[in-house]
């Protein structure tokens, strides 16, 4: 392995996102020298540049599209994406140009290091590649079948992967995660995602818009127990396999908003006075589940307690929003 003195070398694409800046947070709290890459977009997170300067952290303003140099590193963590479903489907192009484009040019890059310095790639997925299943759970052998633009850039993304891995002998790990919710209070999520948009609005005295009356179902996984995951991944994963990370906490969307409404009101509230149930999204999933026995195996299991910790961010993101 690389080392820059006794030290592990991460290159972390998209690290003011919010997977990306919780990662790049863990690396460099356990010693490790970070690369950090991002083009600064509406839901970057500029804010942890400071903090992040106390550390072996190296920031690269570049959009991967435009990237003509990778620095040495073990690892690449690839979590640079465009990932808002109801922006894919308004406009697809920047998803193409970010999940697909983007993606093409650091293989590139990885792939033109020369021998015994390519890195491998860490790749985050998502949940969302194997379409819906109304009951039982997708394996990493099961078929992909998108809904939506957003999930069809990120199957192309995968299978560009798995090509360059065959064609030019790269080495890879692909991630397909569950909905993130925060972890470390602070570190908040861009407010398009449904629990910090809810506090938004129930802050602005709006009511939360609720596609397709709250029934369909996402499992929701801690963005900490994420990372770890990623870390264990790389540390202990089989190389060119693909690993589901489920988290396990499963619920309906209006079930996650009654959860939220009474930590806003720190009281048991009709769900009917705060929601507006009268939106439908084109191509809605219903319900999404994965089987992650596979990182398991690893050692690895989520820590996190979802309806414990919604109380609490709730609770930091209440009149807290900066963005």
């Amino acid at each position: 392995m690389k080392e820059y003195g006794n030290t592990k070398i991460a290159v972390v694409t998209g690290c003011l996102g919010f997977l990306g800046k919780h990662l790049t947070h863990y690396l460099l709290n356990r010693g490790w020298k970070v690369h950090g890459i991002d083009k600064i977009s509406y839901c970057s997170d500029m804010s942890v540049l400071d903090p992040f300067s106390q550390y072996d952290f190296q920031f690269h303003h570049v959009d991967l599209n435009d990237m003509n140099y990778l620095p040495d590193a073990d690892v690449v963590f690839n979590t640079a994406a465009s990932t808002h479903v109801s922006n894919s489907i308004i406009d697809s192009k920047p998803f193409i140009k970010d999940n697909v484009d983007g993606l093409r040019n650091l293989l590139e890059l990885i792939k033109n290091k020369p021998d015994g310095r390519q890195s491998h790639l860490v790749h985050v997925s998502t949940d969302e590649v194997y379409g819906d299943i109304e009951e039982g759970v997708f394996t990493e052998s099961s078929g992909m079948n998108p809904s939506n633009p957003y999930s069809a850039s990120k199957v192309s993304g995968d299978m560009l992967i798995k090509a360059w891995a065959r064609t030019y002998g790269i080495t890879y790990n692909l991630v397909r995660p569950a909905n993130f919710y925060s972890g470390f209070i602070g570190f908040g999520q861009f407010p398009e995602k449904l629990i910090p948009l809810s506090v938004k609005n129930l802050d602005r005295g709006k009511k939360i818009q609720m596609h397709d009356m709250g029934e369909p179902v996402r499992t929701w996984l801690c963005v900490y127990d994420a990372v770890n995951a990623l870390v264990t991944i790389f540390e202990k994963g089989e190389k060119n396999e693909v690993y589901n990370i489920s988290g396990g906490t499963e619920k309906k969307n209006k079930e996650v908003i009654q959860l939220l409404l009474n930590a806003y009101f720190d009281r048991e509230v009709d769900m009917n006075d705060y929601v507006d149930f009268s939106y439908s999204r084109e191509g809605q999933d219903v319900r999404y589940g994965m089987d992650d026995s596979k990182i398991r195996e690893l050692g690895w299991e989520p820590s996190a307690n979802f309806e414990s910790e919604i109380v609490d961010i709730v609770n930091f993101l209440k009149g807290n929003s900066h963005w």
